[in-house]
């Protein structure tokens, strides 16, 4: 739900998530608020009741919007309404996953100083946030959830691997990636890549990502410590006590 339905359909359109909409893998509606307005401008914003600068989103297009939406939900379908906002829980590959196991996801994108609390109170399950800092409006935010929980429904990537493997999904950091030409620039593909030998490989990748995460984000590193010790030779693991 959103006053710019183009902004959205134009990213979502293209690449992994456009072919996933394609083969009806998944399906994305575009609802453009301002329709439902019953203002003989079709507004959808006034000014701030107690002053201040910026407009405020009214209740009743967005409200309308909505209704119209669920209308069109099948009866017990698992639903959960989104409201993109600074002040919500931060999104992470965790909370895609919770995500993904609606039936239907329904996003409001606020703009201008947002929209009237009261909407939020009465259609609004969570507010997510995508970070620490403030953009123009909700559309890009949403976009970034959508592709993220999208690509875990079944069918949309080519196999499980390619997210469980990934940065953040696999509870660190992803390692270094080469492809063709062996050589660039005078920069060689490390000769571990070419032996063949995939136990040695896959060690060798482990290594890199444990070290790239340390460096980098050693608060990951600190919530799987398992993944480290792993690395170590079997006599200097630490043993439970049982």
């Amino acid at each position: 739900m959103t006053l710019f339905p183009d902004m959205v359909r134009g990213v979502l359109s293209e690449s992994i998530i456009g072919r996933a909409q394609g083969g009806g893998l998944i399906e994305i509606g575009y609802h453009n608020i301002r329709e439902f307005s019953k203002d003989k401008h079709r507004k959808t914003d006034d000014t701030p009741y107690g002053g201040g600068v910026g407009m405020v989103m009214t209740c009743q297009p967005i409200y309308d919007c909505y209704e119209s939406v669920i209308r069109d939900i099948p009866e017990g379908n698992k639903k959960r309404v989104i409201y993109m906002s600074p002040k919500g829980r931060m999104f992470s590959h965790q909370v895609a996953k919770e995500l993904s196991e609606y039936d239907n996801l329904i996003f409001l994108c606020g703009h201008y100083e947002g929209v009237d609390q009261r909407i939020l109170d009465e259609i609004v399950d969570e507010e997510i946030s995508i970070g620490d800092y403030v953009v123009t409006g909700g559309e890009i935010p949403a976009c970034i959830v959508i592709d993220a929980v999208s690509r875990l429904i079944d069918g949309v990537l080519s196999s499980s691997e390619c997210y469980e493997g990934e940065s953040v999904a696999s509870g660190i950091l992803e390692y270094p990636q080469y492809t063709k030409p062996r050589e660039f620039r005078g920069r060689e593909v490390p000769e571990i890549l070419l032996s063949g030998d995939h136990a040695k490989i896959d060690r060798w990748r482990l290594e890199r990502a444990v070290e790239i995460t340390r460096e980098r984000r050693p608060d990951m590193l600190a919530l799987h410590p398992e993944i480290e010790e792993s690395l170590l030779p079997k006599k200097k693991r630490r043993v439970k006590n049982v």
